[in-house]
């Protein structure tokens, strides 16, 4: 869903069209069957407090434009931080001299799946305020005031707060006729408290639960998330943890929040329905995946209220588009339903390689020097209608173990075999909870755990979660992504006693 709001003024008045006339007219002098422009400017900002001292606080601004074409059925792909005409036309020529010596040593063909022109599209993120409209000063002085209100605390020692905040401003223009101009914001903000017993030395560390939006400087000053109710609760969250026992090793029932969930999806799901991963392309950070293309349609991934779908249309999801970074359009659609396998996340090369029919719009590169790579889309666990609220599922629970909050994690390179810990394990005793233990860390394989899944949360339990950083590729290329889902049910999973001393 997109604002009202207009792209930046400055970004439009870059001489996007020229740039665009200059790169693809001398691409299609060079004989190519495909060639596209993109233009970037990337703002970010970082602000750092501990203790109620602003640490740091930086800005930067990166701007570019690259050129990709396929020549003879041969990517080839140049960039250039000049952004005029001459320079446009350069890379243009750059990027047909990669592909024609790279074609020797080519042994596949690229072939594109089809996509409808888009002449004169128009995309803006879904947002209210601008974080770099807000005075520096307004910044830090939030953030100072988070970390006074923790240490207000008797039992909170030191505070830290940090927000990030990324404007992306993107122009798309290719043979075909397709000309597309975006802007995208998003915020990443936190706080984390610590507790140290100066006896021994010990120490516990506690972090908000906010996730990561697509939104603008209004959701750290209230709209969207409960800042001061999570506030004012963690530090006796906190306190509470430094003095509980380490959790006892064992099989247990969990009901698990989306503020873990998200992760688990991101790590076990997301990334092994990524098509490229499946056929073997892409094997960089933590592998390929078990979910193979003999299996699509027949692969049972979990029990049958596991519905996930992969969907870049959804507002203020971090990889929400209007239109990705080869021009299609951006969709929903499903991955996992009533349980089983029936979807994969695709760019226009996969799409046409595996006979899938149009992309789903997962193409996106971080910045105008890198290539355009098989992105994750918006990857979520959809809630049950009408379902339970989360008190409900922890009564359906009766006992067992509450997970909040992600913290660490392990996955093999197949996305198969994995290990997550948490921010808060609360024992569940009678439906109800019965104090936090310590040490905690569920593991399992990746349809062993979503089999054992009972029940889903409704719509009520839903939330958003995400991260700014996931990584792929060589060189590397960071994106950022929201999964959403609801609390949810699982029966008989292993839990860890991750502490050195069993029983504390």
């Amino acid at each position: 869903m997109s604002t009202s709001r207009r792209i930046n003024e400055s970004f439009a008045a870059l001489p996007l069209r020229h740039l665009a006339d200059a790169a693809l007219s001398r691409a299609r002098e060079a004989g190519v069957s495909h060639a596209e422009l993109r233009v970037e400017r990337s703002r970010s900002v970082d602000v750092r407090v501990r203790d109620r001292v602003l640490e740091g606080a930086a800005e930067q601004e990166s701007a570019g434009l690259s050129v990709r074409v396929l020549h003879g059925g041969v990517w080839g792909f140049a960039a250039s931080s000049r952004l005029n005409p001459d320079a446009a036309a350069r890379a243009a020529a750059e990027a047909v001299e990669v592909a024609r010596v790279a074609a020797p040593l080519t042994t596949e063909r690229v072939e594109l799946a089809g996509e409808e022109v888009y002449p004169d599209a128009t995309w803006v993120s879904s947002y209210s305020v601008n974080p770099f409209e807000v005075p520096p000063e307004e910044r830090a002085a939030l953030l100072v005031e988070w970390t006074g209100r923790l240490l207000g605390h008797p039992r909170v020692a030191h505070a830290d707060a940090s927000v990030a905040a990324v404007q992306e401003d993107k122009f798309y223009a290719d043979l075909a006729g397709t000309t597309t101009t975006q802007e995208r914001v998003r915020v990443h903000p936190g706080a984390t408290a610590v507790a140290v017993d100066r006896s021994s030395g010990a120490f516990e560390t506690m972090r908000t639960l906010a996730p990561p939006a697509g939104r603008g400087w209004e959701y750290l000053t209230g709209t969207g998330w409960d800042w001061d109710g999570e506030l004012a609760e963690m530090p006796d969250l906190l306190a509470e943890k430094m003095g509980a026992p380490s959790v006892d090793a064992g099989s247990y029932d969990l009901v698990i929040d989306p503020s873990n969930l998200w992760l688990t999806i991101h790590e076990s799901v997301g990334h092994a329905t990524e098509l490229d991963r499946a056929l073997g392309y892409e094997a960089a950070y933590a592998g390929t995946s078990f979910a193979t293309v003999d299996r699509l349609g027949s692969l049972r991934y979990g029990s049958p209220v596991m519905h996930v779908t992969g969907d870049r249309t959804v507002e203020h999801g971090l990889a929400t588009v209007g239109y990705d970074d080869e021009g299609v359009a951006a969709q929903s659609w499903d991955l996992v339903r009533d349980g089983v396998l029936v979807g994969y996340q695709l760019d226009r090369r996969m799409a046409a390689r595996q006979g899938l029919g149009r992309s789903n719009g997962c193409a996106f590169a971080d910045s105008a020097r890198h290539v355009p790579l098989q992105r994750m889309a918006n990857v979520s666990l959809q809630p049950a209608a009408g379902g339970p609220s989360t008190a409900e599922l922890l009564d359906a629970l009766g006992e067992g173990l509450y997970v909040m909050g992600d913290k660490s994690w392990s996955i093999d390179m197949q996305r198969y075999n994995f290990q997550f810990t948490g921010q808060r394990f609360f024992r569940v005793r009678g439906g109800r909870l019965a104090g936090q233990v310590r040490g905690a860390a569920y593991q399992g394989t990746t349809t062993e755990f979503w089999g054992s899944m009972e029940a889903v949360g409704g719509e009520e339990t839903y939330v958003l979660g995400g991260a700014f950083n996931c990584g792929k590729g060589q060189p590397g290329q960071v994106a950022p992504v929201s999964h959403g889902c609801p609390a949810a049910l699982f029966r008989n999973i292993r839990i860890l006693n991750t502490t050195r001393e069993s029983g504390r």
